[in-house]
């Protein structure tokens, strides 16, 4: 895989070749949870390089924020896939540790755009 210089970016790329990785045996029933995160982690991505190209201050800390709000949703589905036991403690906390790194970068380009305001 490509090394990407924007750091939060490299982080959901990762995220997602951890999401299509570790739920390539997810059962039928619930298949509608797979899709919903992999489109999600997709989605985190194209609003990433959205707000990474976008150069109105207040047009990029929107699309940030959707970043924050979008990993948040993601997070509350793999609790569920863990609850209902679709997914392993270890998976689940493997996509914890991307996420982590997710957020703690949002937070900050969140902050770094605040102080440009």
């Amino acid at each position: 895989m490509r090394e990407e210089r924007f750091k939060i970016i490299q982080f959901i790329r990762e995220l997602i070749i951890i999401v299509d990785k570790e739920l390539d045996n997810f059962p039928k029933k619930d298949i509608e949870y797979k899709n919903r995160i992999r489109n999600l982690s997709f989605d985190v991505l194209e609003l990433a390089y959205e707000a990474n190209t976008v150069s109105n201050i207040k047009s990029k800390k929107d699309y940030v924020e959707k970043i924050f709000g979008k990993i948040k949703l993601l997070d509350f589905l793999l609790n569920m896939c863990y609850d209902k036991m679709i997914i392993t403690k270890k998976k689940y906390f493997k996509f914890g540790e991307k996420m982590d790194d997710i957020i703690k970068y949002t937070t900050g380009w969140i902050n770094s755009l605040n102080k440009q305001n």
